[in-house]
């Protein structure tokens, strides 16, 4: 029997559900991850009721501090600051009417739904139970429709749990539940777009950022710390690899024909980061490509470009348009960062005209003055790695 009354968040999840025997695998991982995103905050346990998930939270512990990182936490559905109580009608009707005397409301409705129909009255027979108690207490009217206010109310055999609003959660399957994939980090707006996208089909990210140095500045490279601080938030750990490319370039430039050389870049970047991936145990590579954006994302360019790889290359906004990207990248506040001016190795030593429609003999006629091997593997002694972690530890 639980005690009187439990102030704590109701969670709820709706993919997890579909999983039939693998749910509780997914489950654990939810778990982990509720408890790393509420690791610096005053609440718990952490419980399983049936169906559902029930943190509880301290009299000290902010509830907007706590919507803040559910909201982050993929596998959520919606969840609620609830109370747990005993399944008892007369206990249910006397606490609803103490939160609902300090609330300001015009009308009301009731919804009542019993997990399981072991309850003696009927979800229609609550309804009209508290709602006939709550209209006495406020005078407030009942509004089914466009109610100013909603009390919903979860019967389960052991207990039962009260709220008055829902947050909409981010979805998604729990990180950790998909592998690890890694990501090719520009610092641009499509990038950290298609790193939140794998992350919400539960996929774990490791990042890969190439700069200029020593021909630019450290602009792009603290815009990568910084959109990976940001993404962090949905993951709770996140590593970065920072890996200096500018010399890699000046050769291409000296050896390469300028209409190639973009897409020469591509390819060895994604050798460099197959390597960074295995190293990870990474099973796949991420790109912010969408189909046709620039002249590098051509149908023929992406497949001679992907032909440098031996893992398969996801691109999760590939059918998007930039107005699409651009408002997702609003909705996970990296807009902001993607947008600041800094000196990339996308814009260095950047040809003025480049193919559209190459052809992989092309390319490889391009590649044949390079030693592709040695210019892979003197990129990663001088790689260098960063650990980011939220909350901060």
């Amino acid at each position: 029997m639980v005690r009187p009354s439990v102030k704590g968040a109701l969670i709820h999840y709706h993919e997890i559900a579909l999983k039939g025997k693998n749910r509780g695998f997914f489950l654990r991982q939810l778990e982990a991850n509720l408890l790393l995103a509420t690791r610096d905050l005053d609440c718990g346990p952490l419980r399983r009721p049936a169906g559902r998930l029930f943190l509880e939270m301290r009299e000290e512990t902010s509830w907007e501090v706590l919507r803040q990182r559910l909201s982050r936490v993929f596998g959520i559905a919606n969840f609620s600051p609830a109370l747990a109580m005993a399944p008892d009608l007369e206990l249910l009707a006397k606490r609803i009417e103490e939160e609902v005397s300090s609330r300001a409301f015009r009308s009301f409705r009731v919804a009542a739904r019993r997990a399981f129909k072991t309850f003696p009255q009927t979800s229609q027979e609550i309804n009209e139970t508290i709602g006939a108690r709550v209209k006495h207490i406020s005078g407030a009217s009942v509004d089914l429709t466009n109610p100013d206010l909603t009390i919903y109310i979860e019967l389960l055999p052991a207990e039962a749990f009260v709220y008055f609003e829902k947050c909409l959660g981010p979805g998604g399957l729990p990180v950790g539940t998909s592998g690890t994939v890694a990501c090719l980090l520009s610092g641009g707006i499509d990038s950290p777009v298609a790193a939140y996208r794998m992350m919400k089909r539960g996929c774990r990210v490791v990042f890969v950022h190439f700069h200029s140095q020593p021909f630019a500045d450290r602009t792009s490279q603290d815009k990568a710390i910084e959109l990976v601080r940001l993404l962090t938030r949905y993951q709770f750990a996140s590593r970065l690899y920072l890996v200096p490319f500018g010399e890699i370039q000046q050769e291409v430039v000296s050896r390469v024909s300028g209409r190639l050389r973009v897409l020469v870049y591509r390819r060895l970047m994604l050798r460099i980061a197959e390597q960074i991936a295995q190293k990870e145990g990474a099973q796949a590579l991420v790109t912010g490509e969408s189909l046709g954006q620039v002249s590098s994302q051509t149908l023929e360019n992406i497949a001679v470009i992907e032909q440098a790889s031996t893992l398969p290359i996801l691109r999760p906004l590939i059918g998007m348009d930039k107005d699409e990207i651009t408002q997702q990248a609003q909705q996970i506040d990296s807009y902001d960062v993607s947008v600041l001016p800094d000196q990339d190795c996308c814009s260095m030593f950047l040809p003025r005209q480049v193919a559209t429609h190459t052809t992989h003999r092309e390319v490889e006629l391009a590649e044949r003055p390079l030693d592709l091997d040695r210019l892979v593997a003197q990129a990663h002694p001088t790689a260098h790695s960063l650990e980011l972690s939220f909350p901060s530890r």
